[in-house]
C-alpha cells in the first residue's frame, strides 16, 4: 500500500486520509480566501496584512468548514443517506439508473440549501466575523451582532447561496466520497 501512496500522489492521499486532505484544503483555502480579500479587494501590502484576522479565519476554516462539515456531510450524512457510500462509487451511468442512490444525493442537496446553510453556517459565519471585526470581547455579543445583520442581509445571501450552492450540490453529492469536500472548499474561494 505504501508503494501506492507514493506512486499516487495527491488523489491517493486524499482517498486514504479524506479527512486530513480535506481539513487541509479547507483551512489552507479559508487563509487564502482571507488574504485575497486583503490585499486584493482591501488593498493592503502584504506588511499591512491583518495577521490575526487571518488566523481566525484559519481556525474557521480548520473548526468550521474542514472538521464540522465534514463531520456533517460525511459522518451524519452516511446514517441519515444510506445509499451514500455505495452511490459515491458507481460510475455517472449506473448513478443514473440509480432510484434511490439520486434520491438520496436530492434530499442531501435539500438538506445543504434549506437547513445546513441557512440556519448553521451562516448564523457561525456572521459570529465569526463579529468577532473578528466587532467591538465587544464578548461571545454573547458576537452572536447577537452576527445573527442582526444575518438578518439584514438574508435576502442577499440566501439569493446567492441558492445560485452557488444548488448547482454546485448536484455536483458535490454525486462525487466520490473523498472529493466531495474539496470540491466544496474549491468552489467556496470563487
Amino acid at each position: 500500500a505504501e508503494g501506492n501512496a507514493s506512486s499516487g500522489g495527491l488523489m491517493s492521499f486524499a482517498k486514504e486520509n479524506p479527512f486530513v486532505f480535506q481539513l487541509g484544503v479547507a483551512t489552507a483555502k479559508t487563509s487564502a480566501a482571507d488574504l485575497v480579500a486583503q490585499v486584493v479587494g482591501e488593498r493592503k501590502s502584504l506588511s499591512e496584512v491583518d495577521w490575526r484576522r487571518n488566523a481566525i479565519f484559519v481556525v474557521f476554516g480548520f473548526a468550521y468548514l474542514g472538521g464540522f462539515q465534514y463531520w456533517l456531510m460525511v459522518n451524519k450524512y452516511r446514517q441519515w443517506y444510506p445509499t451514500m457510500d455505495r452511490f459515491a462509487k458507481l460510475s455517472f451511468a449506473e448513478k443514473l439508473k440509480d432510484t434511490a442512490g439520486l434520491l438520496d444525493a436530492g434530499k442531501m442537496v435539500l438538506f445543504d440549501v434549506i437547513v445546513h446553510l441557512p440556519m448553521m453556517y451562516f448564523p457561525t459565519y456572521y459570529a465569526v466575523k463579529e468577532f473578528v471585526g466587532g467591538n465587544s470581547w464578548s461571545p454573547i455579543d458576537w452572536v447577537k451582532d452576527g445573527v442582526t445583520k444575518y438578518s439584514s442581509n438574508a435576502k442577499e445571501d440566501l439569493t446567492a447561496m441558492i445560485q452557488l450552492w444548488l448547482p454546485s450540490d448536484c455536483i458535490q453529492f454525486v462525487l466520490p466520497i473523498h472529493i466531495r469536500l474539496p470540491f466544496r472548499h474549491i468552489v467556496s474561494f470563487f
